[in-house]
């Protein structure tokens, strides 16, 4: 490990001739190393682009999605769970409101807020032992729909709110 560590911290990105095409932003770019080592898990690579320092992340982003050193996607499914509960207090106020909260607008709503951020890239994550928070979110937002309360069973939950 220590002359892996030794050969890519001397790695000047900015030498290799594939990347003369490529417009970067160091301020943007980071670097990550995932290990399954759990004694380097917290080591930290000195990787350079145009002689400046790209700054290291645990749990680096890419298109959308926050990675982890387990793949288990934890972060992820928790920031998830997150924005959902949100938008689920945002439908649960227009459902209380007088405005025209009809079924069929708490439903179009419910789609394009709830369910359009829960199912963004599902099929990476869908395996993942973390992904029930996400599920009490989405089961939250059918029953906000439907009108029903919680001893209503789950499996009937789509059919009712026609989802």
């Amino acid at each position: 490990m220590d002359e892996c560590r030794q050969s890519v911290t001397a790695v000047d990105l900015a030498d290799d001739d594939s990347m003369d095409d490529c417009r970067h932003e160091c301020f943007k770019t980071i670097s990550s190393v995932f290990n399954l080592h759990n004694t380097s898990t917290t080591h930290e690579l000195s990787v350079y682009l145009d002689g400046q320092r790209l700054r290291h992340e645990c749990h680096p982003t890419y298109l959308r999605v926050t990675l982890d050193r387990t793949l288990s996607y934890r972060e992820h499914l928790t920031k998830t769970a997150g924005k959902m509960k949100n938008r689920n207090n945002l439908l649960m106020k227009l459902a209380g409101s007088t405005w025209d909260a009809s079924a069929n607008t708490l439903w179009s709503s419910a789609l394009v807020l709830c369910y359009s951020a829960a199912e963004y890239c599902a099929q990476v994550w869908s395996r993942s032992a973390h992904k029930s928070q996400v599920n009490v979110q989405l089961n939250s937002t059918m029953r906000l729909i439907c009108g029903t309360l919680r001893s209503t069973p789950l499996p009937w939950l789509p059919v009712l709110s026609n989802i």
